[in-house]
C-alpha cells in the first residue's frame, strides 16, 4: 500500500495521483507514544489547494451524472476494502495517535458501519411529492449535488472522521478535497487510495496534506469551493464561517463541547461512576462528546466523588490493549491542558487526581493523567474552554433543576447525559437541557451512523452529521413541476 510510514514521507493525492507540495516543502509528523519524528507530509499551500480544487472541480459533473445507486454501489466495494485492509489501517492509526489497537479497531468498525449506511442510502436519497394549487401540475422535491465539496477534520478518530465526511459528500454527487489533521497524514492517504481502488474517479476525491492556517485556511477561502465541512473547535469554526460565509458558500461545522453528566440522588453509582470516567478519559479525552462537567447532587455528591476519584486512580496510560487511555495527540495539547489545570488551581480549583505529564516509561511521550478538579467556579475559564484532554471538574447541585441550570450556563450544547432511576426525571432532563444529543443512564457519547449528531449554541451552526440528516449539508433541494396538458393526450 502507498503512504507506508517508513517511507518517511507522505504525499498529497491530487487527480489520482501522489504529489508533492509544489514548493517542495515537509513538515514532520512526531509519534505521541515517544516524541520521536514518525514521518513527514507534504506541506501544502494555496498552489496545492487551487491544483486540488480545480481537480475536483473537472471531476464532478461526471461523477454527479452516475446514478445515486451506483455511487453507493462504488462506496459499498470502498467499504469492503476498508475491511480488506484493516489490520493496515489500525496500524497506521495507532502510530499516528498513539492510541491503544483496541479503540483503533473499534472506531475502524464505525467508518465501516458509517460507509454502509451510506452507500444503502443511494437505493433511496429521498425527495418528496407535493400537490400544487393549479391543475394539471404535479410537483418534487429532489436532491442535487452542491459541488465541490472542502472537507476538514481533526485527528481524534480519524477513520470515523473522513468517513463521516466523504461518504456522504460523494454519495450526493459532489467531489471532494479532504483536508486531514497534520498529525493523521497517513491513515488519509490510505483511505483515499482504497476509494480510489474501488472506483471512484480520478480527481473525486483529493487529500491535502499540511497545517490548518496554511492548507486548511487556504481551502476554506478558496472560490472553487462550493460547501465547506469542518469539524474542530468553536474559534476555528467562527473564522470559517466568516470567510466562506462572506462568498456565500455553505458551511456545516461540528463544533465543541463542555458536556455535563449529571448523578441525581436516586441513581445507580456504580453506572454513573463507571459512565462518567468513560464520558472524560476514554480516548484521553480527546472527544467533542467528552464529559468534562459532572454535576452531582448534594445528597450524593461526596460518595460519587470519592467513587470516581478512586476510579481514576485505577486507570491505567499506555499503548497496549489493556491501557485504559493513550497519549494526547501532541506537545501543543500536552502544554494547552496541562497550562489550564495550573491555571484553575492558581484561582482556587482543588485537584482530587492527576494534573500532571506522565514520567517514567512514559516521559518522552504525550501522556497526560487522568485528571479530576473540584471546586470549580461554573464560569472559569476551564469551565467553559474544550481542552481536549483527560480533564473533567465536578460541581455541586442542590436538585435537579440547579443541575439543569448548571448544565445550560454553558456557551456549549452539544451532548449531555443524567443518570436516574426516574423515567420522569430523565425526560424532564431531556426537555429541558440545551444540547443536541441527550443519554439518559450512560456516557455523554454514543452516536451511530444512522443517528444524526450536532449541538446547539456554539457547538454547531445546525447542520447534523451521520443519520438521514447528513445528506441535507451535502446536497441542495431542487423542485421540479411538470405541467401536463389533457388536451394533448
Amino acid at each position: 500500500m502507498p503512504g507506508d510510514p517508513d517511507a518517511r514521507r507522505i504525499p498529497n493525492f491530487v487527480d489520482g495521483a501522489d504529489v508533492g507540495a509544489q514548493d517542495g516543502r515537509w513538515a514532520e509528523k512526531r509519534s505521541p507514544v515517544d516524541g520521536r519524528v514518525l514521518c513527514e507530509l507534504a506541506r501544502s499551500g494555496a498552489a496545492d489547494v487551487e491544483e486540488a480544487v480545480a481537480a475536483a472541480r473537472r471531476s464532478q459533473p461526471a461523477w454527479a451524472t452516475r446514478t445515486p445507486v451506483e455511487r453507493g454501489e462504488i462506496l459499498r466495494r470502498a467499504v469492503e476494502l476498508l475491511i480488506r485492509d484493516g489490520d493496515e489501517l489500525v496500524a497506521a492509526v495507532c502510530a499516528e495517535t498513539g492510541k491503544p489497537p483496541r479503540d483503533a479497531r473499534g472506531e475502524l468498525k464505525a467508518a465501516v458501519e458509517m460507509g454502509y449506511f451510506v452507500a444503502g442510502e443511494g437505493r433511496r436519497l429521498y425527495g418528496h411529492t407535493m400537490p400544487s394549487a393549479v391543475p394539471h401540475k404535479a410537483s418534487m422535491l429532489v436532491r442535487s449535488p452542491i459541488g465541490v465539496a472542502g472537507l476538514i477534520v481533526a485527528a481524534n478518530t480519524p477513520l470515523p472522521n473522513y468517513a463521516w465526511k466523504v461518504f456522504p459528500a460523494l454519495l450526493c454527487g459532489n467531489s471532494a478535497v479532504l483536508k486531514p489533521s497534520e498529525d493523521t497524514p497517513w491513515s488519509a492517504h490510505l483511505f483515499a487510495h482504497l476509494l480510489h481502488e474501488a472506483g471512484v474517479p480520478a480527481g473525486a476525491l483529493n487529500v491535502l496534506q499540511g497545517l490548518g492556517p496554511e492548507a486548511g485556511s487556504a481551502l476554506v477561502a478558496d472560490p472553487g469551493v462550493d460547501l465547506v465541512s469542518f469539524t474542530g473547535s468553536s474559534q476555528v469554526g467562527r473564522t470559517i464561517q466568516t470567510v466562506a460565509g462572506n462568498r456565500l458558500a455553505k458551511v456545516c461545522l461540528e463544533l465543541g463541547g463542555k458536556n455535563p453528566l449529571v448523578v441525581c440522588d436516586d441513581a445507580d453509582l456504580g453506572v454513573a461512576v463507571k459512565a462518567a470516567a468513560l464520558s472524560a478519559f476514554s480516548n484521553a479525552g480527546q472527544r467533542c462528546a467528552a464529559g468534562s462537567r459532572i454535576i452531582a447532587v448534594e445528597p450524593v455528591y461526596e460518595e460519587f466523588r470519592e467513587r470516581l476519584v478512586a476510579v481514576t486512580a485505577e486507570l491505567r496510560l499506555g499503548t497496549d490493549d489493556d491501557a485504559d487511555l493513550g497519549p494526547v495527540v501532541n506537545e501543543r495539547a500536552v502544554a494547552r491542558i496541562l497550562d489550564a489545570v495550573e491555571g484553575a488551581l492558581t484561582r482556587g480549583a482543588k485537584l482530587l487526581a492527576g494534573g500532571r505529564r506522565a514520567d517514567g516509561a512514559l516521559a518522552d511521550g504525550y501522556f497526560v493523567e487522568p485528571t479530576v478538579l473540584d471546586e470549580v467556579d461554573p464560569h472559569d475559564p476551564i469551565s467553559t474552554t474544550e481542552l481536549f484532554g483527560p480533564v473533567t471538574c465536578l460541581y455541586r447541585a442542590r436538585d435537579l433543576d440547579d443541575a439543569i441550570r448548571l448544565c445550560n450556563d454553558s456557551p456549549f450544547g452539544l451532548t449531555a447525559a443524567v443518570h436516574t432511576n426516574s423515567v420522569h426525571r430523565g425526560l424532564h432532563f431531556a426537555e429541558r437541557v440545551q444540547a443536541g444529543m441527550v443519554v439518559v443512564n450512560g456516557p455523554t457519547y454514543g452516536s451511530e451512523p444512522h443517528m444524526p449528531f450536532g449541538g446547539f449554541k456554539q457547538s454547531g451552526n445546525g447542520f447534523r452529521e451521520a443519520g438521514t440528516e447528513a445528506l441535507d449539508a451535502f446536497s441542495d433541494w431542487k423542485n421540479v413541476c411538470l405541467i401536463h396538458d389533457p388536451d394533448r393526450i
